[in-house]
């Protein structure tokens, strides 16, 4: 009986042998598979999918075929900002102006919906998470030159709350991607950055060490769990980063959660007026470790928050670039996989372009001239709509100096 056995053991054990030499032969070759796609990609000049070719030249005919579609009109002087809503199926857009307005859009019918004043110009509008998280309200916020941050209730037709602190014009805000939105960074010409705890209208930390105005600030993105949950960064924002661009020339990294200031990127030559994160998504190098910006030195630049140096600089631009953002691009591959091509950026300039940069070889990859009649671009949001073909279109939407808002997609 013990030989029975023994000899049973040693059948199985053959047999288990062979199993893994068989599964070792079937992962070795899945490795030499994905090595030959990817040396086929790089050799064509790229660091994508091997469908990279494919990719390019598909956004590149979604760019062509870019027309305006629809003009919001109503501002009487220059549009700072505007923000589409992430909510109720993205029906509104919100504008602030120089004229000290913020004005509430019907996206489909182009039609002004609301108006709200301020006593200064509005330099940003967002519309507010926190506000629909907690009751599905629709609120915009405002940051204006009369120093205050407002909140305008929709529904209510009114102003619901105000932030005050800051000791000069307020010119950007962003809202928190960590506890429900309920943190509100604001950037000031008296050259601090505020968080604030929208609940209680308290400010939370103050960060200083710009010498000049701040012209832009950007929450490092959020970090989604498989759950869903963010983490548990709290009201400190543990683990998150913040993002400043100035009047000084510079762009500063900040961390939240011990409100210490952790880098200074210096390279630009006049005011920074845009900075962008990259996602954890993105198939950059670095994805949200790399960040976009763009200044009054009439370039649009990338750089690596590891090793706090510059990656590139994209020139082209005849004037003073105001807004850079990522492209919203997605592509259905051969093989059927969705695929997001993040190596496209555009910038809007006061040269009255909007421009197209492709990462991959350092260089403009197309351009879109704004009309006569916008004497220059001074805002500008990157969009994504689904077409027919399953095509994710570029929709950009922009506004100009005169004070009209332009749809194109």
């Amino acid at each position: 009986k013990q030989c029975k056995k023994r000899k049973e053991m040693v059948e199985q054990q053959t047999k288990l042998q062979k199993l893994l030499k068989d599964k070792d032969e079937q992962i070795g070759q899945l490795l030499k598979q994905n090595k030959d796609e990817w040396k086929e990609c790089n050799t064509n000049g790229n660091s994508l999918t091997p469908n990279c070719n494919q990719l390019s030249e598909s956004n590149l005919e979604l760019l062509r075929s870019c027309k305006l579609r629809k003009t919001f009109s109503g501002h009487s002087k220059c549009v700072y900002s505007i923000d589409r809503s992430s909510f109720d199926g993205g029906r509104f857009l919100c504008s602030g102006s120089e004229d000290c307005t913020v004005r509430l859009w019907d996206v489909d019918t182009a039609e002004q919906l609301k108006i709200f004043k301020h006593s200064g110009y509005v330099g940003c509008v967002q519309f507010s998470p926190y506000h629909y998280n907690m009751n599905h309200h629709i609120v915009i916020c405002s940051a204006s030159d009369d120093r205050a941050i407002s909140f305008w209730d929709i529904e209510a037709d009114k102003q619901i709350q105000i932030l005050k602190g800051h000791s000069a014009g307020v010119r950007c805000i962003q809202f928190s991607p960590f506890n429900g939105s309920q943190c509100l960074c604001s950037g000031s010409w008296d050259k601090t950055i505020r968080l604030w705890d929208i609940e209680t209208s308290e400010v939370l930390c103050i960060l200083k060490g710009h010498a000049m105005s701040v012209r832009c600030v950007a929450f490092s993105p959020s970090q989604v769990n498989n759950d869903g949950n963010n983490g548990n960064a709290g009201m400190t924002g543990s683990g998150y980063t913040l993002c400043s661009g100035s009047n000084d020339n510079t762009i500063r990294i900040w961390d939240i959660e011990t409100m210490k200031e952790l880098i200074i990127f210096k390279g630009h030559e006049d005011t920074v007026s845009s900075v962008k994160y990259g996602s954890f998504e993105s198939r950059i190098s670095g994805g949200a470790n790399t960040i976009l910006s763009g200044s009054w030195d009439k370039t649009v630049r990338l750089w690596d928050i590891r090793s706090c140096q510059q990656i590139q600089v994209f020139k082209g631009h005849t004037n003073v670039v105001y807004a850079a953002e990522y492209l919203q691009f997605t592509v259905n591959s051969s093989d059927g996989i969705q695929v997001g091509d993040a190596n496209l950026m555009c910038s809007a300039s006061s040269d009255n372009t909007i421009r197209f940069w492709d990462i991959r070889n350092n260089s403009q990859f197309y351009e879109i001239k704004g009309i006569d009649e916008d004497k220059g671009i001074y805002c500008l949001q990157s969009l994504s709509l689904r077409n027919k073909v399953d095509l994710t279109s570029p929709t950009l939407c922009y506004g100009s100096n005169p004070g009209l808002i332009h749809l194109w997609g």
